[in-house]
């Protein structure tokens, strides 16, 4: 029998499955048009939980150099209300930190400069950190100087060697992409000096298992976190958390505040209260984890009963949005041209090609007007009202919009 995998924190052996979703393609590597009778390569995706630290996480089915390289698809900057997210931060964590021309803020995992622009627009020096040269250019391209390199104790030394200290470094949606989550923490504990300030947001475990988000495993989340993981991870790195904030982003994320251990950031009421809720939500031990894989198959079942419903009448159905949760949604369940005749996206980054698996071809919204269909599958269904608003003309022409997670919904109704 094979050994069993090793916790990416504390080594533990990883015996407890949350949900295993089979073997899947890499959720981000669409397909040239020219290759699509070429299967894609599909690696196990399999999320365990920690028995010891309750840490959950999929294996390293695959190097991280494989998924965010020079040709990396996803760019922030096509979503317009997560840029006013990005934009509201950048002026929040100026007043409250009182940023100004002396300063800099480095944001780790920079993608296209999406948030940096914002901290510019206000005078505040910047330096972006991103692996992916193809969108590290595009951050360039607006005036957000990046550096091209992954991030870990060693690239912070470099770059505390060679800049200012921080007052600032933040992240948002990267501590889940790390292989060597340790390292991860080790070089943010590098980075700030006295009372600099690290600001960290991810999707929350807890709303992932409480409303079946399972289409956010995928292989380069690597983990997925609550504050009592998150806490743990960062106590070990010499870091202490003193204040967290819920966000309606990514069907609902944490904003986590961290400081060197030593600091003088007194703990804000709001971390004692998530620390409970997650104590309550059984998130310190097993009972909170069980039970998910078998309503990960309802959402499944409902969603292929509606589409194999839907081609026996006649009706046509498309998709929005060539997000990686879609991916790992259309390729759990099996679904293909034969139910989903093509997906719309914004990025031209992922039009012309094939989504990854099901090799479902991308093209730009527009052809929503052209060819519009009976029923619309959102599969970025934390964007669903944006989307919505945005294609309210097909919808008065009689197209539906169908939401999958948490439970399949038919609107308008």
């Amino acid at each position: 029998m094979p050994e069993a995998p090793r916790c990416r924190h504390c080594a533990a052996p990883l015996t407890r499955t949350l949900v295993d979703l089979g073997l899947s393609p890499l959720a981000n590597s669409f397909v040239p048009p020219e290759r699509a009778a070429v299967p894609c390569p599909r690696y196990p995706l399999h999320a365990r939980v920690c028995d010891r630290c309750f840490l959950v996480q999929v294996e390293d089915a695959v190097p991280a150099s494989a998924i965010f390289n020079e040709h990396y698809a996803y760019f922030s900057s096509f979503s317009e209300s997560w840029l006013a997210h990005c934009r509201a931060y950048a002026g929040q964590m100026a007043e409250r930190l009182r940023l100004g021309p002396d300063d800099l803020v480095i944001e780790i995992a920079s993608n296209d400069g999406y948030l940096l622009q914002y901290f510019l627009e206000r005078g505040i020096p910047v330096l972006g950190v991103e692996p992916s040269a193809n969108v590290a250019a595009a951050a360039e391209a607006r005036g957000v100087r990046t550096r091209v390199e992954y991030f870990g104790a060693a690239t912070a030394e470099r770059i505390r060697a060679e800049e200012k200290a921080p007052a600032l470094v933040c992240a948002a949606n990267v501590l889940a992409h790390v292989p060597d989550i340790n390292d991860f923490a080790r070089g943010i504990a590098t980075l700030l000096t006295g009372g600099a300030v690290f600001t960290v947001e991810f999707p929350h475990l807890l709303n992932l298992i409480a409303k079946v988000q399972f289409d956010t495993i995928y292989h380069e989340h690597y983990t997925y976190l609550s504050l009592l993981a998150v806490e743990r991870i960062f106590a070990a790195a010499g870091l202490r958390v003193f204040d967290v904030d819920k966000l309606e982003t990514h069907g609902g994320s944490l904003r986590v505040f961290a400081c060197l251990a030593g600091a003088a950031h007194p703990e804000a009421a709001p971390v004692a209260a998530l620390r409970a809720e997650e104590h309550a939500a059984g998130l310190d031990g097993p009972d909170g984890y069980a039970g998910f894989e078998a309503r990960v198959r309802t959402v499944r079942d409902d969603l292929m009963a509606f589409l194999r419903k839907a081609r026996a009448e006649g009706r046509s159905v498309a998709a929005y949005g060539a997000a990686a949760k879609g991916n790992t949604l259309l390729n759990y369940c099996g679904i293909g041209t034969d139910l989903i005749a093509y997906c719309v996206d914004r990025s031209p980054a992922k039009q012309g090609k094939l989504l990854p698996g099901s090799h479902i071809p991308v093209h730009d919204v527009p052809v929503l007007r052209e060819r519009r269909p009976d029923y619309l599958l959102i599969l970025p269904w934390n964007l669903r009202h944006e989307i919505a608003g945005q294609l309210a003309d097909i919808a008065a022409q009689g197209t539906r919009f169908v939401v999958p997670i948490p439970r399949l919904e038919i609107l308008p109704p």
